[in-house]
């Protein structure tokens, strides 16, 4: 399990968010994009149905049940490229609680605003999101307010115009890159001013909590979870 450099403890600690360039490349970033644009493609017109009958946003779009559609989405939870970071910033007791397979269609706006996840009472809470496109500036990258995390940060205004976010970060970036950020930070998607749709995988994490662990959650892919640790991480096992 590849651990945290001293560097990236310090900057999780300071800034609250981490760019693993590359932590899916070659054959397996292939894959994951090929299920992705197979399950989107094939999902669609369930997710034009419920928009025309005003069931969900026409803004975005997460595949459904996706864990349970092909084992890619599994393998990337606990991928090595980050999982130590996780581990280590959780002391070892981490638990994953679901995935959003997401596409964002350009649109005018983003889809939602700048907001923390979650509150500092919550146990600490994490995402992963990786890109599965290339996501250029402009095309709703993610954006992170570092060192908004913090118990004595702020207070920040839910501003009209993403952009004049006082000390934001943009994230573009390769396919295949990942950005582990604290929850508790402020973050939104920025606009996607481009034609390209943006595809991303959020995978969500928490320190363990028993009030949290569901062992039924994923029972549907406890076949693809054959060892301790990722019995662990799914929540099968206490």
């Amino acid at each position: 399990m590849i651990r945290p450099t001293e560097t990236q403890s310090l900057q999780w600690a300071e800034k609250g968010c981490l760019v693993f360039e590359n932590a899916i490349q070659g054959d397996e970033l292939q894959r994951l994009q090929d299920a992705f644009d197979y399950w989107a493609e094939k999902c669609k017109p369930a997710w034009l149905d419920r928009v025309a009958a005003g069931e969900a946003s026409a803004t975005f779009y997460d595949i459904p049940n996706v864990l349970e559609k092909d084992e890619i989405f599994v393998d990337i939870v606990d991928h090595p490229s980050y999982y130590g970071n996780l581990m280590a910033f959780t002391d070892d007791d981490l638990i994953f609680l679901a995935p959003q397979v997401r596409l964002v269609p350009p649109w005018p706006l983003s889809y939602t605003g700048w907001h923390p996840d979650v509150p500092q009472s919550n146990p600490l809470h994490i995402k992963v999101q990786i890109y599965v496109n290339d996501v250029e500036p402009g095309c709703g990258e993610f954006s992170f307010v570092p060192g908004s995390h913090k118990p004595d940060a702020g207070p920040y205004s839910r501003v009209h115009r993403l952009e004049s976010m006082p000390g934001h970060k943009t994230f573009p970036g390769k396919a295949g890159s990942a950005i582990m950020f604290n929850s508790y930070g402020w973050h939104t998607a920025m606009d996607n001013h481009t034609d390209t749709p943006r595809k991303s995988i959020i995978l969500i994490y928490e320190k363990r909590t028993p009030e949290r662990v569901d062992s039924k959650r994923f029972t549907s892919i406890a076949h693809y979870c054959t060892t301790p640790e990722r019995r662990q991480l799914f929540g099968l096992e206490s």
